[in-house]
């Protein structure tokens, strides 16, 4: 699909030379597996044999998992309408925009008050580790978008509403479709801010006076900390392995992909 209009051209096949998709589907997978194989031949008897029973990390990597993709959702449905509503309008962006700067540059632990008032008071622990997470989130997607959104070319823009395109189906057929290789982006960026503070989401007690580790979410991150603080080795190291492993494939087959499709829809 090609748009003629003042010369500009949206790029809608992308297609990898045989060695880059050599390197990406063959090369780094194999390479993965061997060093995957090496550590297990070095280290797998021992952590088996000393760590909690695998399907239980597996499990608690699943909990942390889901609460990332409930928190990024919750993320996405907010940050598509705020970027939208600052690039609208001149007067929104000189508004808006710095206030948005500011509260991506506050940290997370700053939050923690508020979320032990409306969230560990009533018992909705899992509802304070997605409202961290969605915080850690929101702005990666935000500002992405908002460098999308502004890179459309001004006359794209102009043939769509002179092709009858208002409201939701501009926004539908124009804007998120050229900002897909942004919110591909922005996406990521806030996956990887996920995980880097699911730490914090899950282990509550350390905030909570008077409580212990029963006060934890049960996922990968409270394993991690109690394993550590415990002084158990073999199962910081376990869970370790299985969550950095679990970040590469889903950087390998998700990401990458996602990556490589969103090349489609870059203007040239």
């Amino acid at each position: 699909m090609r748009n003629r209009s003042h010369g500009h051209r949206l790029h809608v096949s992308y297609a990898k030379s045989l060695p880059e998709r050599l390197y990406t589907h063959v090369v780094v997978p194999a390479a993965a597996l061997a060093i995957t194989i090496i550590l297990i031949q070095a280290f797998g008897t021992t952590l088996l044999a000393q760590a909690p029973a695998p399907r239980v990390v597996f499990a608690a990597l699943g909990a942390t998992f889901t609460r990332l993709f409930v928190s990024y959702v919750f993320a996405m449905a907010l940050a598509i309408p705020l970027a939208l509503f600052v690039t609208r309008s001149a007067l929104a962006e000189r508004v808006f925009l710095p206030l948005f700067d500011i509260m991506q540059s506050l940290p997370v632990l700053a939050f923690f008050p508020v979320i032990i008032i409306f969230f560990v008071h009533y018992g909705l622990y899992n509802g304070a580790a997605v409202f961290v997470l969605v915080i850690t989130m929101l702005w990666s997607i935000v500002f992405s978008l908002v460098g999308g959104l502004r890179a459309i070319p001004r006359d794209v823009c102009d043939a769509g509403k002179v092709f009858g395109l208002r409201g939701f189906r501009f926004v539908r057929r124009i804007l998120l479709p050229a900002a897909v290789p942004y919110l591909v982006t922005g996406s990521l960026l806030a996956f990887a801010g996920g995980w880097n503070i699911i730490i914090v989401a899950e282990v509550l007690h350390t905030y909570l006076p008077g409580s212990g580790p029963s006060a934890d979410l049960f996922g990968i991150g409270s394993m991690l900390v109690n394993a550590s603080a415990a002084g158990a080795e073999q199962t910081f190291l376990f869970a370790i392995v299985v969550l950095v492993a679990a970040i590469a494939l889903l950087n390998l087959f998700v990401w990458q992909n996602l990556l490589t499709y969103a090349e489609r829809f870059k203007f040239e």
